[in-house]
């Protein structure tokens, strides 16, 4: 597929009633394990876990130019449809997603930081007039980050704000609106209520919904952020404590490169 293609692909994945998995990337070889893996219809880069692997703090520390580099060569390995988390956009939301529509991504995250509304809608407005200057379908994910900001801000005011923002975020032409945090049932419902079905996206973290409850609630998309990076990491300081106590290989331990 060309990068149209591969956008209209993704349009439809977001669309589709059944609920669209994507476990984030951070590299090549990484992407390449992940799409030759049976299920898989699309990726997603983690801006956290490509922040690190280049050893810089996440919150756009990492130069725009080599985030740049590294979703384009992601999305040159696979053959399927890529999504980039291009964090708030790195001044210049607009700027930062035509370049990484150049080197073939597809669609994005965009934070909002919980910048003031109207300051978050301008970029998600430069963003998604980047996707059509291009003349593809871009998929817009406008992320809040109500939830993870909220410190102790009342729960019921923290999702009034969230979905106010996503009514915006779409309003404005994001494809989809992005709720990181430990939401409950209820919290997804509402949005889910408020927003469409198929509009939703959320991210799977430790004590998560179940994703038979999310297909259910109509949720369109779930994806791991950094912590596909962390189980991996996982394993790896696990490998390093078994040698060290004079084991070896885990059984079962796959050649995937």
């Amino acid at each position: 597929m060309d990068t149209a293609a591969k956008a209209h692909e993704l349009q439809r994945l977001h669309r589709d009633p059944e609920l669209l998995l994507v476990v984030n990337v951070w590299d090549v070889i990484t992407a390449r394990v992940v799409a030759d893996t049976p299920g898989t219809r699309a990726l997603a880069t983690a801006s956290h876990s490509i922040s690190a692997a280049y050893g810089y703090p996440d919150g756009e520390q990492i130069p725009r130019d080599l985030m740049i580099e590294a979703v384009g060569r992601i999305a040159a390995a696979v053959d399927l449809p890529v999504t980039a988390d291009l964090e708030a956009g790195y001044g210049d939301a607009g700027e930062t997603v035509a370049r990484a529509i150049d080197v073939g991504i597809v669609g994005a995250n965009l934070e909002d930081q919980l910048k003031p509304l109207p300051d978050a809608v301008r970029a998600v407005e430069a963003a998604v007039a980047a996707g059509e200057r291009a003349g593809i379908p871009f998929v817009l994910n406008a992320r809040t980050d109500a939830f993870v900001k909220a410190g102790d801000r009342d729960p019921g005011d923290v999702l009034d704000d969230a979905v106010e923002r996503g009514r915006a975020y779409l309003d404005a032409g994001a494809s989809t609106f992005f709720v990181p945090g430990l939401l409950d049932e209820g919290a997804v419902a509402r949005l889910v209520e408020e927003l469409g079905p198929q509009k939703v996206n959320v991210i799977g973290v430790p004590g998560s919904l179940d994703l038979a409850t999310l297909q259910r609630l109509g949720v369109a998309r779930v994806s791991y952020g950094p912590w596909s990076q962390n189980v991996a990491l996982t394993a790896l300081a696990s490998l390093a404590e078994d040698v060290y106590a004079g084991g070896g290989l885990p059984e079962g331990t796959r050649k995937l490169n």
